[in-house]
């Protein structure tokens, strides 16, 4: 080994090589509160916790000796857990959890840790704790959608009625509200709110079935301990064992990568319509942001850019997450070992895109001269519909369609406009008064129920946060 190679292996030993773990780059694919839930260490007290909840609940039934459980739950803490000596006995035995067991029983007073993990196999210990990290997950996307949707609700109702450009197809297609714009994404984060709730009911429970999945090691005592193990820790009960059936991990996996989606369209739609070309909206900017090495003037939609990145890695844990779904018979670790890297992934970037989101959202300009200028200059694209429908009252609604298509694609062709186009056809023009024709060809006044719909997405959204407190 060179000596360059030999110095770059001793200082980067250390370090890990997953994008969530960078020093560098990591904050832009994890949040502070995703590392904090799938820290790896911090896993280990969440197995230590939950074979302490395990023992209490077994003490209470008279499972185990009563007077051996305050020495499990006393040394059921990190500090008194040689790690290192852990990682020897996971490398030396091969198995995930022994090696901890070990070093557990070994911190265990007066030999009361020859009753840990009392008649539990090793996936109970790790499909609860993993659980209480999707538990934790919930709880911080549920808190960050909260305030997107505050922020949304706001931007929402300032522009219930400013008139901006509806477009189809990357072209420009009838009039609409810019709130509505915002209610749309409003309406869909909402359901992704109602999915969350609804997925917390399902996934967010305990698993103590045994080797099996039979109880057989707890004796008579099985279906009440699961009970009040289930109840030390916050968790649902689940009917029977879900060793083997990942349903449930696989609906968290699949409905994160969902709400990484829609931020991902509201990112991109932001990104989009905040192009030089549209102006309509600013991503906010701060002195000291570079966007790039060579030209100093640019200002990058970074953000915007980001949130996409993460919902497209989303996407990619669901399918990681489905092949989990087959196994062979009461257990099977090709399908459950995925999950240790798909359910933080997914979590971390999905944790990130809201916490880019919320900063995006909360930040955004809305340049309402931009988009009144915008709408001007397709005003007459804008107006085909309610001309073809004002016509259609004089010559049905088909031959109007036809008319109007034909004057527009003229229009088109020959650079000119559609109203140009209508002025110079006699036959159609005498049977709209010159008062009609302006307000057909004014685009602040066919904004349909923009308004309306937009405050009724805003009232949902309301009714929702004043039900969070």
């Amino acid at each position: 080994m060179s000596v360059t190679h030999a110095h770059q292996a001793d200082t980067c030993r250390h370090e890990r090589g997953h994008i969530t773990d960078s020093r560098f780059y990591g904050n832009r694919y994890a949040t502070a509160a995703s590392r904090r839930i799938y820290c790896d260490v911090c896993r280990k007290q969440r197995w230590l916790d939950i074979e302490a909840a395990l023992a209490q609940a077994q003490g209470e039934l008279g499972m185990i000796p009563g007077h051996v459980v305050e020495g499990i739950v006393s040394a059921a803490r990190l500090e008194r857990i040689d790690l290192d000596a852990v990682q020897e006995e996971i490398e030396r035995s091969g198995h995930s959890l022994v090696g901890l067991l070990r070093v557990f029983q070994a911190a265990c007073p007066d030999g009361t840790g020859e009753f840990i993990h009392f008649g539990a196999t090793t996936q109970d210990i790790q499909d609860t704790g993993q659980s209480l990290e999707i538990r934790d997950t919930l709880d911080e996307i549920d808190r960050e959608l909260g305030e997107i949707l505050g922020c949304l609700v706001e931007l929402a109702e300032e522009h219930a009625d400013t008139v901006a450009v509806g477009r189809t197809h990357a072209r420009a297609a009838l009039p609409m509200s810019f709130g509505l714009k915002a209610a749309s994404w409003i309406d869909e984060i909402l359901r992704h709110t109602e999915r969350l709730a609804t997925v917390r009911s399902r996934v967010v429970v305990a698993q103590l079935f045994g080797g099996a999945g039979t109880m057989a090691g707890f004796g008579t005592e099985g279906i009440g301990l699961l009970e009040r193990f289930a109840a030390r820790l916050g968790l649902g009960v689940p009917t029977i064992g879900w060793h083997v059936a990942r349903d449930r991990v696989v609906e968290f996996v699949t409905t994160l990568a969902m709400v990484a989606g829609t931020l991902g369209r509201v990112a991109d739609e932001i990104r989009t319509i905040g192009r030089p070309e549209f102006g309509e909206v600013t991503e906010p900017w701060r002195y000291g942001k570079v966007g790039s090495s060579t030209m100093p003037h640019k200002r990058n939609p970074e953000r915007c850019e980001q949130v996409v990145v993460m919902a497209k890695l989303a996407a990619a844990q669901a399918g990681i997450a489905y092949s989990g779904m087959i196994g062979d018979h009461e257990r099977d670790s090709r399908a459950l070992r995925v999950e240790w890297a798909c359910v933080p992934d997914v979590s971390h970037y999905t944790l990130a895109a809201c916490e880019i989101t919320r900063e995006l959202v909360s930040g955004l300009t809305v340049n309402v001269d931009r988009l009144r200028e915008n709408t001007r200059v397709v005003a007459d694209q804008l107006a085909s519909e309610r001309l073809m429908l004002a016509l259609g009252a004089h010559v049905g609604k088909q031959t109007a369609h036809e008319r109007v298509y034909e004057l527009s694609q003229q229009a088109h062709d020959a650079g000119g406009s559609l109203r140009e186009s209508l002025d110079g056809c006699a036959d159609l023009r005498r049977l709209l008064p010159d008062h009609e024709v302006e307000v057909i060809f004014d685009p602040a006044r066919y904004l349909g129920a923009s308004t309306d719909l937009t405050h009724r997405a805003v009232a949902e959204a309301r009714k929702w946060l004043a039900g969070r407190g």
